[in-house]
């Protein structure tokens, strides 16, 4: 069965579809048959924003009323295609990234899911994604804090993260 396309769509997820709101907005539709939590999504956001820019910034929560959906709005960012950069910018932008991805560990927040399992649809990375300000993270619904789950899960959590980002690094810099 198709999901539903909204006005102004940018993508769909495993449980929810981004809509453009304006030139610097997108909204993440939480609709009421949804798997994800709108308040848990935000907090994660609000805790990665605190850390550092690498996680998409997370501006309020509202309702769309037309659209019978809340929404989690954050900012709008505008991907790049990295293979129109040298390999050596590249090898910055990836060093930066995991600098940024380490001190969000030590802070105590995990992505989750840096790499698409692949039994879910859409691309290997793509919640990593290549703008002008360098490597972004978006979709922090199965993100995890280390206050909410206890040391040893998020540990093991940093540790598959840490194997992912490598594979990351092999497709970012061997294509």
């Amino acid at each position: 069965m198709e999901s539903k396309r909204y006005p102004r769509q940018l993508s769909r997820g495993a449980n929810n579809a981004a809509i453009a709101l304006s030139e610097t907005e997108v909204g993440k539709l939480f609709s009421d048959d949804t798997r994800s939590d709108i308040g848990s999504e935000a907090e994660k956001m609000r805790f990665a924003n605190a850390v550092n820019g690498l996680v998409v910034r997370f501006h309020r929560l509202e309702t769309n009323e037309a659209l019978a959906a809340d929404m989690l709005v954050m900012e709008r960012i505008y991907p790049l295609d990295f293979r129109a950069y040298e390999v050596e910018m590249r090898e910055i932008w990836f060093d930066v990234f995991t600098g940024e991805l380490l001190a969000l560990h030590a802070a105590g927040f995990v992505h989750h899911d840096l790499q698409r399992p692949s039994n879910l649809p859409g691309e290997r990375f793509d919640n990593i994604l290549l703008t002008q300000q360098g490597l972004r993270l978006i979709d922090v619904g199965i993100s995890v804090l280390q206050r909410q789950v206890g040391e040893p899960f998020f540990n093991a959590y940093v540790q598959r993260e840490l194997e992912e980002l490598a594979r990351f690094r092999e497709f970012f810099l061997g294509r």
